[in-house]
C-alpha cells in the first residue's frame, strides 16, 4: 500500500525520504540519518487540519532506537498527558505542542511489543478547551515496518 507511505511523506517534515517498506497500514521510511516506521490515523484530517500520525523513530548513530512518537490531531492542554492504549494495555505519554512521545527506552520496548500483537491502538488526551479527543490507528503491517526501519538504520539492509 504505497499510498500510506505517500501520506506519511506528505504529513512528515519536509526532508528527503526513501520508502523501505509499505504494507498494511504502515510504512518504513529512510530519512538518511534517521528512519521511521509510521502510520496515519484512521480518520483522515479535513483540509487545513492536522493529520494525526504515529510511529517509531530510529537514529543511525543517535540515541533513538525505536522511540514511540505521535503527532496528534489537536494540541493537548498545557501540562496534560496523553494515554496510548495498544489493544488493552495503557501507556502514559509525554506531550509537548501537538506531539506525544514515550517516556523511556523501556517503555518504547513495551509499546513495540504490544504493537506487534496486532489489533489497534488509540491515543486519548484533552485539548486546550478541555474536550477529550481520540486518535485511532491500525496495527496491520506494524511489525514488518518497525523491523525494516530498525534494520535500515542499523545498516543491515543494503541501500538501493
Amino acid at each position: 500500500m504505497r499510498w500510506i507511505a505517500a501520506l506519511l511523506l506528505i504529513a512528515a517534515p519536509a526532508s528527503a525520504a526513501d520508502i523501505v517498506y509499505a504494507g498494511g497500514a504502515w510504512a518504513a521510511l529512510d530519512r538518511g540519518s534517521s528512519c521511521e516506521a509510521g502510520t496515519r490515523a484512521i480518520r483522515i484530517a479535513e483540509k487545513g487540519k492536522i493529520q494525526a500520525r504515529a510511529g517509531f523513530a530510529f537514529d543511525a548513530t543517535g540515541p533513538r532506537r525505536g522511540q514511540f512518537f505521535a503527532q496528534l490531531s489537536r494540541v493537548p492542554r498545557s501540562g496534560s498527558t496523553a494515554i496510548l492504549t495498544v489493544r488493552d494495555q495503557p501507556f502514559m505519554l509525554v506531550t509537548g505542542g501537538g506531539w506525544a512521545w514515550s517516556r523511556s527506552p523501556a517503555q518504547d520496548a513495551a509499546i513495540s511489543s504490544a504493537a506487534r500483537a496486532g489489533g489497534g491502538m488509540r491515543i486519548e488526551s484533552r485539548d486546550e478547551g478541555g474536550r477529550r479527543f481520540i486518535d485511532r490507528f491500525l496495527l496491520d503491517g506494524a511489525p514488518t515496518a518497525i523491523d525494516a526501519a530498525a534494520a535500515r538504520c542499523a545498516g543491515k539492509i543494503a541501500r538501493p
